[in-house]
């Protein structure tokens, strides 16, 4: 049923008289009664804001931070609850609060307020056995509607000030609202809910201050219990990441560069006591944090006090464990990264921007797809990306918006890397649910991007900088690419003034030779022929003229590991020029004492390469470096979480960015898919594990959509060989390749070797 007929006779209403945008407001309350006399009923809500309802004083669900995150003014879900059980004969009442939320609350990291409207408004229908045509029950300006209640400040980012003294009064008619339903769509989703509780432990600062460490780091909030109060007592708390090079309580890391204009991201609660015993957790407000920073009244050892993490309903579908506990803790920290940012789409940080940044999404989706089912997290993502699109084919970089884009928005949502999610993360979530439904509903995107890209294409900004490459006009060095951002000893600045003057030509052409070699299988699969044919010439086209760029006789002429891993993961080289390239990366990686060097758009892919030409050894060698910048420094630094930049925490403590980000988590992708040999395909599945010495054994799972897969081995000292064990579910035929031995089909059972 459409949203325009189930809605049809309710009206949008707000319980504040008037709005006042650049105001900073509590949360709002909206309240009826109604007659109930049998049969089941269903409720359809959504706002403008985050809404909580009660029915009889019973919450309808578990589920946090409705209607979610959209592109507003172009998306804005709708929810079904049946409430049947909620119900008794005769008189009812349904109890609403509305809070800012992303509609109106600060957002990312300039702290735009109201970026879709000032008010916050509510529209419901209670539907039983006649039907929307006549409606049980719903909103209209008869509603009664309160201003004044325990909620005096809320926001997502900012936090929350309550006063649970604050009776609820001051009550007035509803103010009818008129806002458009056409862009109403129902949930399918699934909820944000909480999830993991850690009790919090009490330490005392070097400034004295009185500190809760929960152990780890997560997005969600803390939940408090105060037993005997006298009322009145005030109880503030500050959520932050980590503790500074002194040991002391800081938020610095995650504020932006401009506080000033932003007020900073503060993740505050301030509690005011009623008489007796006291229970609070915030209703709109939601926090990146391991620790919690408590002052007021009442003695901290008198709060009984937990972290409570909440992210989307998804489950878990992928275990790890090996000998190293470093890498074990690695993947923990992976997967605590994804829960941190699948808070209803896919985000970069809990903390600082909250952003759902493109490039993010594009470099995880693999391994996201194979710790999490996230699919409907990625879909539901995927409709505010399709609605950022611009009319010229450029990718807004963040989706839905959290802020007013301007000149620097429009110039960089030209970004290869970023713009490529458009194409690759449908054409990952195809390769592992198999489901051509999801290609379909992107496809005019991915067209729209590709040829944009095309558009770049040949348009050089130096003349005759490429007059002796046969396949110029396939080269990309206009516009303005993010690059291989956070890339360890690369100056940021410098990096991105190069970029103003001259390009990035490399990292450029190689997303346009791949996105448009994916596209056009794609529409091959699709059975688009035509687009088909065309996408794959301009692919080769675009890979020949990447390699006449990036080779002097047969080699790439390098000191960045990332122009190596680019061309071999996107299989833009010949045979004999991806052997040498992976044979020059190696020994770029063992001059560099085996650390890496890559950024943001190739680390992904970096032991993958490795390891599946030959250099294994190289590939574990960098997975259990623990000096800087390695993926186990972090770990050895005691992070519970994936940090933004390779040395979040330097070796003097100091402490920088966001260390709660999942991108170079995608390594764990490589656990799965590299040292256990599970490379899952929806229509194919191999598996080939790594084995090494040095982790003693490994052994994990994927739930994937046909089953779990189970891979595991071990090191037998004694004869000095391996020993397998895998189980296949039933109806799946996957391929093993084990080292030294004949390629063999495993069907569905379990098999020791």
């Amino acid at each position: 049923m459409e949203a325009t007929k189930i809605f049809e006779k309710a009206k949008w209403i707000s319980p504040e008289s008037m709005t006042e945008p650049e105001k900073r407001k509590g949360a709002g309350y909206l309240r009826t009664t109604f007659s109930y006399k049998e049969g089941p009923v269903s409720l359809y809500a959504t706002a403008h804001g985050l809404y909580e309802i009660l029915i009889n004083g019973q919450e309808i669900t578990c589920a946090r931070m409705t209607p979610g995150c959209d592109e507003y003014d172009k998306r804005l879900q709708y929810q079904e609850y049946v409430i049947t059980n909620l119900l008794k004969e005769g008189k009812n009442e349904i109890f609403v609060t509305l809070g800012d939320g992303w509609y109106r609350g600060c957002n990312g990291i300039d702290g735009v307020r109201n970026l879709y409207g000032g008010d916050i408004s509510f529209l419901c229908v209670l539907i039983g056995a006649h039907g929307c045509e006549n409606p049980i029950l719903v909103s209209d300006e008869n509603w009664e509607a309160s201003e004044n209640g325990p909620i005096k400040l809320t926001d997502l980012e900012l936090g929350e000030t309550f006063d649970s003294r604050t009776p609820f009064d001051e009550w007035h008619k509803a103010r009818e609202m008129f806002f458009d339903n056409g862009n109403l769509v129902p949930q399918l989703s699934p909820f944000v809910t909480e999830h993991e509780v850690f009790e919090g432990r009490l330490i005392i600062t070097p400034d004295g201050e009185n500190v809760f460490d929960f152990g780890q780091n997560l997005a969600g909030y803390t939940s408090f219990v105060i037993e005997n109060a006298k009322g009145g007592e005030k109880v503030r708390l500050i959520h932050g990441e980590t503790l500074d090079e002194r040991g002391n309580f800081t938020i610095e890391n995650f504020q932006p560069g401009d506080r000033n204009k932003s007020g900073g991201i503060k993740q505050e609660i301030n509690y005011i006591c009623k008489p007796g015993r006291n229970e609070f957790k915030p209703h709109f407000s939601m926090f990146g944090f391991r620790y919690a920073k408590i002052s007021g009244d009442i003695p901290p050892s008198d709060i009984s006090i937990k972290s409570i993490a909440v992210y989307s309903d998804m489950k878990e579908t992928a275990g790890f464990e090996c000998g190293d506990k470093a890498v074990n803790k690695l993947f923990e920290n992976s997967l605590w990264s994804m829960k941190s940012n699948f808070c209803d789409i896919p985000t970069d940080c809990p903390t600082r921007e909250r952003a759902g940044w493109t490039g993010d999404a594009a470099v995880f989706v693999r391994t996201g797809a194979y710790l999490m089912d996230c699919r409907s997290v990625y879909e539901k993502w995927l409709a505010n990306v399709r609605l950022g699109q611009h009319p010229d084919g450029k990718m807004a970089y963040i989706c839905p918006k959290n802020s007013n884009p301007g000149k620097i928005a429009e110039m960089f949502s030209a970004s290869v890397g970023w713009g490529d999610a458009s194409v690759l993360v449908p054409w990952n979530l195809y390769k592992i649910y198999g489901d051509e439904q999801i290609l379909v509903d992107n496809y005019e995107m991915m067209k729209k991007w590709v040829d944009f890209l095309g558009r770049r294409a040949g348009k050089s900004k130096l003349k005759n900088r490429f007059g002796k490459n046969p396949y110029r006009k396939y080269i990309i060095d206009t516009g303005m690419d993010y690059g291989e951002w956070c890339e360890p000893g690369a100056d940021v600045m410098k990096t991105m003034m190069a970029a103003f003057k001259d390009g990035q030509p490399e990292v450029a052409t190689a997303y346009y030779a791949y996105s448009s070699g994916v596209l056009a299988e794609i529409a091959d699969i699709l059975g688009y022929d035509a687009d088909a044919g065309r996408y794959k010439e301009i692919s080769e086209k675009a890979r020949d003229a990447y390699r006449y760029l990036v080779l002097k006789e047969g080699h790439i002429r390098s000191e960045r590991q990332c122009e190596y891993v680019r061309p071999l993961a996107f299989s833009l080289l010949t045979g004999k020029e991806a052997d040498a390239a992976a044979k020059d990366l190696n020994e770029l990686v063992v001059k560099n004492d085996y650390h890496l060097n890559t950024g943001f758009l190739s680390t992904p892919y970096l032991c993958q390469v490795l390891a599946d030409y030959g250099y294994a050894d190289t590939a574990y060698r960098l997975l259990l470096q623990k000096s800087c910048p390695s993926w186990l420094y972090a770990v050895e630094k005691g992070a519970t979480t994936i940090w933004e930049t390779w040395d979040g925490i330097r070796e003097d403590g100091t402490v920088h960015d966001s260390l709660n980000h999942y991108s170079y988590g995608a390594v764990s992708g490589w656990l799965l898919s590299g040292v256990l040999g599970i490379r899952y395909d929806f229509d194919k599945v191999v598996i080939r594990p790594i084995t090494d010495k040095k982790l003693k054994f490994a052994k994990g799972y994927y739930d994937s959509p046909r089953g779990r897969i189970v891979s595991e081995w071990r090191y037998i000292e004694e004869t000095d060989s391996f020993a397998y064990h895998f189980e296949i579910p039933e109806a799946v035929e996957a391929e093993l390749e084990l080292t030294g031995q004949e390629k063999r089909i495993l069907t569905g059972g379990n098999y020791d070797m």
